[in-house]
């Protein structure tokens, strides 16, 4: 997803290099959701001035980030009271005195880090004031919660509380009257009928038809003000928090709490586990948000957090890390890493949540007792260099999930890689990062160890950590060599966008291959009936690395009961779902059918499509590998599934049924295993897209054993007949885009690079619907180029230049015509 505050400030700045009026609008907007409004006059004098190559407008001048004033500069560091909470067993063990310690603790050991955030969890307030606000308890805070604050800002930190959506019934009943708000009640604000706000069901919902609504919510917000609070959590935030259905949504609340406290200057923070499907909006809403259930384990007394709740949020980071940055942070909850004693973790794992942490910009808050800081836990939690990544504000992404060894990394504004290399494993391995792997050309690159803070030397072609410890990690910088070149991919934070962009959206092509099925039959043996040649389904088996779980999931192997692979995955907990993002035009869900099993709620493309039971009656013996929701015909292109549990005693995944697009017509052929002829293969893809084919591990030669002829591929006599009697497969390789990955937009746009180097290349796809385009290098017309093509083509250098004087330079690509324009990234050369 493309960043919509920062598309609607290079609009706007774009008008001042024009010199235009600002009269009008055109939408300014990111995949999904409404958009921000920018000057008509901007589109219009792109669009036009761009029909004339001789006089192309002025490309706008690069803008920052985030808007100025934002808080969401970059991600907060500082504790937070809930882990303790859980641990001690006591919800109220967040005393007067117990904050006041953690202040102090903080003050001494790490606050010179940057650390400066002390938030105070539920349980903070008994009552409410008399106009419906609430009130901090007596009994915990005797002297006062305004002394507590006090002295948390005489140390120079910043002081948190915690909410929920809704009013308690209390405050609704009692019909008190709104501060500053004549007129208006607490009785009155409240939705008819009577609707539950939050996952709990503590309070109730509010009706934000009614203008004193939001006055209610403002006048909190001027009570925290008045007590100098300077961050709220926003707990139990729906879509998400256990509930995807919209059956409680909390939108409205959020925009009128973003609205009272960003007013003032308060930080923002929504929890938990938040539904990605409305990433932009909580971007747009708020300054940070949860990604996942509770980092806590909930074992009293004994350990803070496990090891499965650290190694669950890889997969959330990996779904999130496009929709995090400035302007908004991906939150992970509480780092319990400062005392090994109560962590539940080893040191390789707490080493290993710090560096996740670090690496995604998440807020680093600890949930520790900050009194009780060992030396391994203040070691990893005041490492400068580590600190210095988070701070950064650039997340980090993988270069594949699929597997215990894991790679991600970051290029950062200097030019140089963070990089993570993690065993997820449970014994020791080496784990390398292959430098072409991160868009990097080889070289002789300097890596330092940031752990270890020591410089390792320089190599050639990659890294290996050797011997990594199960659950353990390594963090490198690697600074490239002189002369090295760096792709730079359409998502990353340091590619600028304006104007109507959309990420993917069924733009997009991916590099994908299809086994073409070769029977050679011997003589005399009768043929194989024909199948359907132009059908392509896969199988995805429940175990399948793209299959996501989220909540309390088992898998159960050897079940002997007729299922696909004889295992499923299985889940008793309502409100626990699986998801697959999957390219194709359908999609089939097969599970059991048992009179156990109850009903699921499906979601496709984000959006609630159907509600299925897989129950049958007391009695009725159970159903294996059934077929219990499918949808076809859709568009190609990436989709979303998501199946959650709504009731029953179980919910099972067997597999998901992927229909994909047929690339090779027929798919399946069947030749004589004597005096084969040559055969025609029909591509549904440009033959320049085609990579290569393969036979085994053997790759065949073209204009030996096959030859291109226009759209296909025909296959050569000599070798077909020297195929083997039976069954083979024949895999044709095709080019996608950079990353399986490309931004769109329509008439009026651009997009821009920043680097430090001496040359650079715009890398993007052609097609018959696109244009011409202008490519402007610091802040001179360089180039026209016309993007249109026959046929649709992927990673086209369509612009490159070299030789530029060593030194910072901007390239802008300016959309020449009302056509689209597409982009897949920039090379930029150091």
């Amino acid at each position: 997803m493309t960043r919509s505050r920062r598309l609607l400030r290079q609009a706007l700045c774009g008008l001042a290099a024009l010199g235009l009026a600002t009269t009008g609008s055109a939408a300014v907007a990111t995949a999904g959701v409404a958009a921000p409004q920018a000057p008509a006059a901007l589109t219009t004098a792109l669009t036009t001035a761009g029909t004339d190559p001789a006089a192309p407008p002025t490309p706008p001048p690069a803008v920052p980030r985030v808007e100025p004033g934002d808080l969401a500069t970059a991600p907060y560091l500082g504790w937070s009271s809930f882990s303790m909470q859980v641990y001690s067993g006591d919800g109220r063990w967040i005393t007067a005195d117990q904050l006041v310690a953690q202040s102090d603790a903080m003050h001494e050991k790490l606050q010179p880090f940057g650390y400066d955030h002390i938030n105070v969890d539920a349980g903070w307030n008994d009552g409410v004031d008399e106009y419906g606000r609430p009130t901090p308890s007596t009994s915990l805070y005797p002297d006062g919660l305004q002394a507590v604050i006090d002295h948390v800002h005489d140390n120079g930190q910043k002081f948190g509380l915690y909410f929920i959506p809704g009013i308690g019934p209390e405050v609704y009943e009692a019909d008190l009257p709104v501060w500053n708000a004549p007129g208006c009640s607490t009785g009155d604000i409240v939705k008819q009928p009577l609707t539950k706000a939050d996952y709990w069901g503590i309070g109730w919902a509010l009706d934000f038809d009614d203008p004193c609504t939001t006055k209610y919510i403002d006048s909190v917000g001027a009570l925290l003000d008045e007590w100098g609070v300077d961050f709220v959590k926003f707990d139990s935030v729906t879509p998400g928090s256990g509930i995807g259905d919209l059956s409680l949504d909390a939108r409205r609340d959020v925009a009128a709490w973003s609205d009272a406290l960003h007013s003032r200057g308060i930080w923002f923070e929504l929890s938990w586990a938040l539904d990605p499907r409305y990433a932009d909006y909580w971007k747009e809403k708020a300054d940070g948000w949860r990604l996942d259930w509770d980092v806590e384990c909930y074992c009293e007394n004994e350990a803070l957090t496990t090891w499965p709740n650290i190694a669950r949020l890889f997969p959330k980071a990996e779904q999130w890390w496009r929709s995090t940055g400035p302007g908004g942070f991906g939150d992970l909850d509480s780092l319990n890493v400062g005392n090994g004693r109560m962590d539940g973790l080893t040191q390789d794992e707490r080493r290993t949540a710090t560096t996740l942490w670090a690496i995604s910009a998440a807020p680093m808050y600890t949930g520790n007792d900050l009194t009780r800081l060992d030396a391994f836990g203040l070691g990893l939690l005041t490492n400068e260099e580590v600190i210095a990544v988070n701070q950064a504000a650039i997340p980090a992404h993988p270069v594949s999930t699929t597997g215990k060894r894991q790679v991600w990394y970051s290029l950062q504004d200097d030019g140089s890689y963070v990089v993570g290399l993690f065993n997820l494993g449970s014994t020791d391995a080496d784990v390398t990062a292959d430098w072409t792997d991160l868009g990097l050309t080889d070289g002789r690159h300097q890596v330092r160890d940031l752990w270890a803070r020591k410089n390792l030397g320089r190599f050639t072609d990659g890294f290996t950590a050797t011997d990594v410890p199960p659950h353990g990690v390594r963090l490198l910088r690697v600074t490239p060599a002189g002369a090295a070149t760096s792709a730079v991919n359409d998502d990353v934070l340091q590619v600028g966008y304006g104007g109507d962009w959309q990420r993917n959206g069924n733009q997009e092509v991916a590099a994908t291959s299809q086994d073409l099925a070769v029977t050679v039959v011997a003589d005399g043996d009768e043929p194989p009936a024909p199948g359907d040649t132009d059908a392509r389904v896969t199988r995805l088996n429940d175990d399948a690395a793209e299959i996501s779980y989220s909540g309390s999931w088992s898998h159960s192997t050897g079940r002997g009961l007729g299922d696909h692979e004889d295992d499923v995955h299985w889940t008793e907990k309502d409100g626990d779902a699986f998801e697959l993002t999957f390219r194709g035009t359908g999609v089939t869900y097969v599970t059991e059918r048992d009179e156990s099993q109850g009903e699921v709620a499906v979601f496709l493309d984000g959006e609630p499509v159907a509600t299925v039971d897989a129950s049958l009656p007391a009695g009725t013996p159970r159903e294996s590998q059934q077929a219990v929701w499918s949808a076809s015909d859709l568009a190609d292109g990436e989709h979303t599934l998501r199946v959650e549990k709504k009731s029953g005693r179980f919910m099972l995944l067997d597999r998901i049924d992927v229909e994909q697009e047929n690339l090779v017509t027929p798919n399946a052929i069947v030749v004589p295993d004597d005096g084969a002829e040559a055969t025609r293969v029909e591509l549904a893809r440009d033959p320049g897209e085609l990579t290569g084919i393969r036979y085994g591990d053997t790759v065949l030669e073209r204009g030996a054993d096959y030859t291109v002829d226009g759209s296909a591929v025909v296959l050569s006599a000599g070798f077909l007949t020297a195929l083997p009697a039976g069954d083979t497969a024949l895999t044709f390789g095709f080019r996608g885009d950079a990353a399986d990955d490309v931004h769109t937009a329509q008439g009026a746009a651009w997009t821009d690079l920043t680097f430090t180097g001496t040359g650079v290349t715009w890398v993007a796809p052609t097609a018959p619907d696109q244009g011409p385009v202008h490519v402007y290098v610091d802040g001179v017309l360089a180039e026209t180029v016309d993007t249109r093509t026959a046929t649709r083509r992927t990673q086209q250098e369509l612009y490159s230049v070299a030789g530029l004087r060593r030194g910072e330079h901007r390239v802008v690509v300016l959309n020449g015509s009302d056509a689209p324009m597409r982009t897949d990234g920039f090379r930029y050369t150091r």
